[in-house]
């Protein structure tokens, strides 16, 4: 959302605390370049420079806090938070880092952490209204509804010129069933800007709960030429026009709404009612009976790939690592050259014996880090996930710099349905600078 991108112009007047003369400079340059580079928008370099900076000098909050700025820009939430815990354990006076705190943790659904955050920023900078909106926002994911009307209304008593606390206003009195106050809120957004379709869909509701079919239609005409894949708009101009007895030009709505969200089984429902009404009963019937099993469904199933990365997407992200694969010196245990064989015979389509001879390289040489990676790719290549892990867990203890090791690790436990433990090691291998890893968390951790 818009308003969760933090002002980073405002963050280079922090200034670095001293650690000593030549280090303060070194640790500097990289915070300004960090700097730099994140007001262009290169917050995968602004990343980098911050984490050298913190390597300079590790006791300064504000390179802690933009390198979480970084992350969250890069949609590595979880990173961005482990950032913030350190830069307000360096500085707890800091309202911005609890705010943009908050925000991650908002957009992880951890909304009551988020609300602590959110209030600790109020009372150490009760004039921002962008925490107002923040906190009102989490509050209306956990359904405090009149806590979240509350923030919103101080939101605008600060900042009357903002869109969007306005359009959550509106929606949160919809929730309070207050559709008639809702309408005003609405009305500002349209005001304020004409474009956005969401307004109008939010009135347009408002309107079908007041009974006001025909001023529903208007606004639902309006909200869909803004935005025609809108399918709730389209349920709702089908139901207003089905309420005024426009039954055929209902059924149209109904079909558009069922296309554009094949398990609307409120859209069956009213297709089915207004095909009754237009005498097609067998048709009613059938959409009536879809309606029923839809809501019937019963989603629940045992999966071993229990994330949202499936099996086949695991593959599809796993097999774009290279093995470090590297020419060196034979050394006396032979290890290099049963490490190299075995990546040969992985890529001529052998994997068991692959297995073999990297089991042969971790017997002649237990730290070899890349013996173990390579082993665990095949590993997972062959559905064996969790071996796959234990190899990851082993090359990351003998090189903990070992960034595609985190993010082939990573992707393995979101697959099997460790999402936090996933995302976290997918955050770990773009802060080691493996930057495919930011393309994962944007898809999946979010």
């Amino acid at each position: 959302m818009k308003r969760h991108l933090l002002p980073l112009c405002t963050l280079a007047l922090w200034a670095c605390m001293p650690l000593s003369a030549s280090a303060q400079q070194t640790a500097a340059d990289f915070f300004d370049s960090g700097i730099s580079k994140s007001k262009t928008g290169d917050f995968t370099g602004a990343l980098q420079a911050f984490s050298m900076a913190i390597t300079m000098n590790p006791e300064n909050a504000p390179s802690y806090y933009n390198r979480g700025v970084a992350k969250a820009n890069l949609k590595d939430h979880r990173g961005a938070i482990l950032d913030y815990d350190r830069a307000i354990e360096l500085n707890s006076k800091d309202a911005l880092a609890y705010l943009s705190r908050g925000i991650s943790k908002s957009k992880q659904d951890d909304h009551r952490a988020a609300l602590l955050d959110f209030s600790r920023a109020i009372e150490l900078n009760p004039d921002d209204p962008q925490a107002y909106y923040n906190r009102g926002a989490s509050r209306s994911r956990i359904e405090q509804f009149r806590g979240a009307l509350s923030d919103f209304d101080k939101a605008i008593e600060l900042e009357p010129s903002n869109v969007q606390t306005y359009y959550a206003r509106g929606i949160t009195k919809q929730k309070l069933d207050d559709f008639s106050g809702s309408l005003a809120d609405f009305t500002k957004v349209i005001e304020m800007n004409p474009k956005r379709g969401q307004a109008f869909a939010g009135r347009g509701l408002s309107k079908v709960e007041l009974k006001d079919f025909a001023g529903a239609v208007t606004d639902l005409n309006k909200a869909i030429e803004l935005s025609p894949e809108d399918g709730e708009s389209f349920f709702y101009r089908g139901y207003a026009k089905s309420k005024l007895d426009d039954y055929k030009s209902a059924l149209g709505d109904y079909d558009r709404a069922i296309a554009l969200k094949g398990d609307n089984y409120q859209a069956y429902y009213g297709r089915g009612f207004c095909r009754s009404k237009l005498g097609d009963q067998k048709g009613a019937v059938q959409d009536f009976n879809q309606a029923i099993e839809i809501n019937n469904v019963n989603t629940e199933s045992k999966v071993v790939y229990s994330g949202r990365i499936t099996r086949a997407t695991l593959d599809n992200l796993r097999n774009v690592v290279q093995e470090r694969n590297k020419i060196n010196e034979l050394g006396t245990e032979r290890a290099e050259a049963y490490f190299s064989r075995a990546v040969s015979k992985s890529k001529q389509g052998d994997p068991k014996a692959a297995i073999i001879d990297l089991n042969k390289s971790i017997e002649l040489n237990p730290t070899y880090a890349e013996a173990y990676f390579t082993r665990g790719m095949i590993k997972s290549a062959q559905g064996d996930q969790k071996g796959a892990i234990m190899d990851c867990n082993s090359a990351i203890k003998l090189n903990p710099r070992y960034a595609e090791a985190f993010y082939v690790r990573g992707i393995i436990k979101h697959s099997l349905g460790d999402e936090n433990g996933g995302c976290l090691d997918l955050s770990k291998a773009g802060e080691l600078g493996y930057n495919p890893a930011y393309k994962v968390i944007s898809d999946y951790c979010n």
